[in-house]
């Protein structure tokens, strides 16, 4: 059985599911779980960005830090209140499934538990699929919740 989940999140709806499944699985497996987000990665800034309120790196890593913890924070007294072994986790990156499998493999974790969007034609093509992508590189069981 399972001893070790990963539940990639950003904050959606939808990855609630993800999280609420997974919370469950772990409960019933007495697996530990590894709460996840991928904050978004620091963009060079343009002349148009210069001439109005720059934000440097380290205070957008600070920022970014403050946001995953507190986004994380939440799933960790929902996994405190059902009594499951947990940890948190984030990085940043621009290529969010590129950043979940790393996180997947970095901390032990033999499944992935991760929401899907459901999205269809031009809109899965607009906005990708992290999901699709979690699915089609890694070698690590996922269990996908709709």
């Amino acid at each position: 059985m399972y001893k070790h989940i990963l539940i990639p999140t950003d904050g959606s709806e939808v990855a609630d599911k993800a999280v609420e499944e997974g919370l469950k699985l772990a409960k019933w497996a007495g697996a530990r779980v590894t709460a996840f987000t991928a904050m978004p990665e620091y963009q060079l800034p343009t002349a148009e960005i210069v001439s109005r309120n720059l934000e440097s790196l380290p205070d957008f890593e600070r920022r970014s830090a403050r946001e995953a913890k507190q986004l994380l924070e939440g799933i960790a007294q929902r996994a405190r209140q059902a009594g499951v072994d947990f940890g948190t986790d984030f990085a940043m990156s621009d290529r969010p499934w590129q950043a979940i499998i790393q996180a997947a493999q970095k901390n032990g974790c033999d499944l992935i538990c991760i929401a899907s969007h459901g999205r269809k034609g031009v809109s899965a093509f607009l906005h990708g699929s992290e999901t699709r992508e979690v699915l089609a590189n890694s070698r690590i069981p996922t269990l996908v919740c709709r």
